[in-house]
């Protein structure tokens, strides 16, 4: 885009007849649209540098009394009270708007027009910058959603790895208050208690190694934590379309807890997803298969695959479910169907997070 800019304005420069010092208007105007390359690092200098040259030229012809060298050209750097706006701090914002003002001040002053001109003018001036500064709100705004989310995934995630790890703890204290119960008639005894406190102790620890950097507020809940087999519950609820159908494939039995209740959850928000957003989904498969180390969670519909969103609420589901699989040492995937509907894959590894 610069490039092209930098292009017309040369061709303006050498072709255009009725330019007045034409050298000097090719000279100090072409270098200003080079700033456009640095509207983004570096808003603030280049609006000072391209307004504050204009504003120089502006005063060179009018203290020689020529008609103005400006460019029309130069209407491109219009993107530059943009950027200012969008990346730039508040204190460059409120800069930066004196710097521009001070040419189209100037004009005011040295070439008086009728007050709907003058209004005109600085509304064309402010228009980009207020476009500027929504898009910089929408973006910070969706943001701080995006984190909201994550954070309240996080919160939940946590209290169900407290279940999880309360009952390690819990198995612990009991075959510790065996083994020291066996210790003096059955020392056997009292070694196995000791291997079984070893490995529900590592268990624990992995557990633990998990909530590191999830942030929680408040008590923790101590509902019953969710499970594989309670997927059914979801073809059941109360809600009939569309109609939900559970599979399960390979050896479950060895899915750590805090898997299964991430599985729970994620096929729960896929499943919640499909039945706002589908259109004209008549089913909802939920498809769990295990092998030797993974489980892998599989939930389709048959809607329109165009549903999905990015700025509805299911996009923030997409976050959470995402935030929930990483965490867990896993991954999720999410996206449409090979032939209809949305497609969400989570693929977590049986024993959680590696210690």
């Amino acid at each position: 885009m610069v490039g092209v800019l930098v292009l017309l304005a040369i061709l303006e420069g050498l072709l255009r007849e009725d330019l007045v010092w034409r050298p000097v208007a090719i000279a100090v105007q072409v270098p200003l649209l080079i700033m456009l390359l640095w509207r983004r690092t570096h808003p603030l200098i280049s609006v000072a540098a391209a307004f504050g040259g204009l504003g120089l030229l502006e005063i060179a012809t009018t203290l020689a009394g020529r008609d103005s060298a400006g460019l029309y050209t130069m209407v491109g750097l219009l993107f530059l009270p943009y950027a200012l706006f969008r990346w730039g701090s508040g204190r460059d914002a409120a800069i930066g708007l004196v710097v521009m003002s001070i040419p189209h001040a100037m004009n005011m002053v040295f070439n008086p027009s009728d007050p709907a001109s003058t209004a005109a003018g600085f509304a064309f001036l402010l228009f980009p910058a207020a476009l500027g500064a929504s898009v910089r709100f929408r973006a910070r705004a969706r943001r701080r959603d995006f984190d909201e989310a994550k954070l309240l995934e996080r919160e939940q995630l946590a209290r169900e790895l407290h279940d999880a790890v309360a009952h390690h703890v819990s198995a612990i204290v009991i075959h510790a208050q065996a083994g020291r119960l066996l210790a003096a008639s059955d020392p056997d005894a009292a070694q196995r208690a000791l291997a079984t406190i070893e490995s529900e102790a590592s268990r624990t620890l992995g557990e633990m190694r998990s909530i590191v950097g999830v942030l929680r507020r408040g008590e923790a809940e101590h509902a019953p934590q969710r499970r594989l087999v309670d997927l059914e519950m979801l073809a059941h609820s109360e809600e009939s379309s569309p109609a939900v159908e559970v599979e399960f494939e390979g050896d479950l039995d060895d899915v750590r807890p805090a898997i299964q209740a991430a599985i729970f959850r994620i096929a729960q928000e896929s499943i919640t997803n499909a039945r706002r957003h589908a259109r004209h989904a008549t089913e909802v498969t939920v498809r769990v298969v295990a092998d030797a180390d993974t489980v892998a969670l599989t939930v389709t519909d048959d809607g329109d695959a165009s549903y999905f969103d990015a700025d509805s609420d299911s996009g923030y589901g997409i976050v959470g479910m995402t935030e929930r699989a990483t965490l867990h040492g896993g991954t999720l995937e999410a996206g449409p169907g090979n032939h209809r509907g949305w497609t969400v894959r989570a693929v977590l590894p049986k024993a959680g997070r590696a210690s």
